[in-house]
């Protein structure tokens, strides 16, 4: 047998070596960092979810960066164990400033309260910008191209071309991420109006998030078209005053709508009816199912002059933004009206802009969601807090849509002139804050009276109903309303009372008058 020698050996010793390091490499690779996701309770109302991060490498882990992405809707009012910050629906968490490496097989758990419940599970989960599962592999996609965008006063359509292996893309306004479409479209809405945007759209998949593509600028428009839909839809109330068979209205006076009274806090940041009926399997529940098989609508009114209302209970923009959204989601509603009164919510700055807030949230989530505000008013226009809230929701970008008076209860010695004059001094406050022409303020007004007899003993006759309602719709509002179906009955000398109008009528008039607009 032939001698090998010492430089022969040498050479085959290495290339063994490199032959066990690449069949040994794919195992050593295989450890990576992991986050995982887990909710650990649901109670109807709100969740607890919690993140378990594990360092399955053979390095200590200085830092680490987690990025859950929510559903539409969906909110964290509270966390631990981690810091964190938000942008839309994106919540990214990092170790807390107390908290060390993390050391090779250790792990690292932080948790979170959400709400609403019912929770569906994330949307999407990057750890360090790439996948959650770990392992890595394959490469993350480029930039998309083509990137545009069309204005409208109150929104952006962006469109864009996929990069190659695309599954989700991250859409970003002025630098803060607003979005986190599947496809290569994105409406940005509840923007300011005559307002330049700039936007970059990056696009992610299991490999992490690309690059963002090049800027683009967007102005919308000066704006204050009118608002898509006119509606009249008088208040009708469950759990007062004889409740009627709304069908039976319906039938009788041809009326389409109603706004139905009223969503309050049944405890903390939980929306009910009056507080105490549930939203499914209630009487009010069932009435909107009896107005949606006659051909009709509603429009939920939330808050109110009395009650636990939500406004104050909900601590955060998004906590309010998530309850109203709950009442959204029960009824797939096309609006939504926040009847904002009284110390606890019209005079109170923190409240009015919590629920400015999140209006504008619920504009984001729900394109194409009529909101209106409506409040109390003196007989020449918006008092201080009818002029802040207006102020504040043009300052927050709001985008409110109907800004309804309530022109009752408020001194009058005449009711159809001091309701027109109140509703010229809106019209004068919407014209100098949003710079809308005297139609297009008209547009996005309301009025909503009442009927009969006022708290204050102020008069207000079919006849007098009928001249507003001539007057509202000559002049192109947005909403008609009164307080309530439930006193269009006739009781001539029967005083301010729950089930009729106190003065002589044909029952359902004023709805009847009201369904002409």
């Amino acid at each position: 047998m032939k001698r090998i020698s010492i430089a022969t050996t040498t050479a085959l010793a290495a290339v063994a070596a490199v032959v066990l390091a690449l069949l040994t490499a794919p195992a050593a690779n295989a450890a990576s960092v992991t986050a995982a996701f887990t909710k650990v309770s649901d109670w109807g109302s709100g969740f607890e979810g919690k993140v378990t991060v594990t360092n399955g490498t053979t390095s200590s882990l200085s830092t680490w960066s987690v990025a859950l992405d929510f559903p539409s809707g969906y909110t964290i009012s509270s966390s631990w164990d981690a810091t964190r910050s938000s942008s839309g629906q994106t919540h990214t968490f990092t170790p807390p400033s107390w908290a060390g490496p993390l050391a090779p097989g250790a792990t690292v758990t932080f948790g979170f309260n959400g709400s609403p419940g019912n929770f569906p599970g994330l949307a999407a989960c990057r750890l360090n910008g790439g996948s959650c599962t770990g392992g890595g592999g394959g490469t993350a996609p480029g930039a998309p191209t083509g990137l545009s965008g069309t204005a409208t006063s109150s929104s952006v359509s962006l469109t864009w071309s996929a990069p190659s292996g695309a599954t989700s893309y991250s859409v970003y306004r002025n630098g803060t991420k607003v979005g986190s479409p599947t496809g290569t479209s994105y409406t940005d809405s509840g923007l300011a109006a005559n307002t330049t945007y700039s936007y970059q759209v990056s696009a992610s998949n299991s490999a992490g998030e690309g690059p963002k593509s090049s800027t683009i600028s967007v102005k919308t428009t000066t704006g204050g078209g009118e608002p898509s839909t006119r509606r009249a839809a008088p208040y009708l109330y469950m759990g007062w005053g004889d409740p009627p068979n709304p069908a039976t209205v319906m039938n009788a006076t041809g009326i389409k709508w109603f706004t139905m009274a009223f969503i309050l806090s049944s405890g903390g940041c939980n929306p009910a009816w009056d507080g105490s009926r549930p939203l499914q399997g209630s009487a009010d529940a069932n009435a909107i199912a009896q107005i949606r098989a006659a051909g009709g609508d509603i429009v939920p009114s939330i808050g109110g002059w009395s009650g636990n209302k939500l406004g104050p209970n909900c601590s955060t923009p998004e906590a309010l933004a998530g309850a109203y959204q709950q009442v959204i989601n029960a009824y797939n509603l096309k609006a939504i009206d926040v009847d904002i009164e009284n110390s606890d919510e019209f005079e109170n700055e923190v409240v009015q802009d919590r629920i400015l807030n999140a209006l504008k949230i619920v504009k984001q989530n729900n394109p194409g969601i009529q909101t209106i505000l409506t409040f109390g008013t003196s007989t020449t226009g918006p008092n201080f807090w009818g002029n802040r809230l207006i102020e504040r929701s043009a300052a927050l970008g709001a985008n409110i849509d109907i800004y309804t008076l309530m022109p009752f209860d408020f001194g009058s010695s005449n009711i159809y002139n001091d309701t027109v004059g109140a509703s010229q001094g809106l019209n004068n406050k919407l014209k100098a804050t949003f710079g809308w022409t005297t139609a297009q303020a008209y547009a996005h007004q309301g009025i909503s009276g009442m009927n009969g007899l006022s708290d204050q003993q102020e008069m207000t006759t079919t006849a007098t109903w009928q001249n507003i309602t001539n007057w509202a719709k000559s002049n192109g509002l947005g909403r008609l309303a009164f307080w309530s179906v439930n006193r269009d009955r006739g009781c001539a000398g029967g005083g301010v009372v729950s089930n009729c109008s106190g003065i002589a009528q044909p029952d359902w008039e004023f709805t009847r008058i009201t369904a002409g607009f």
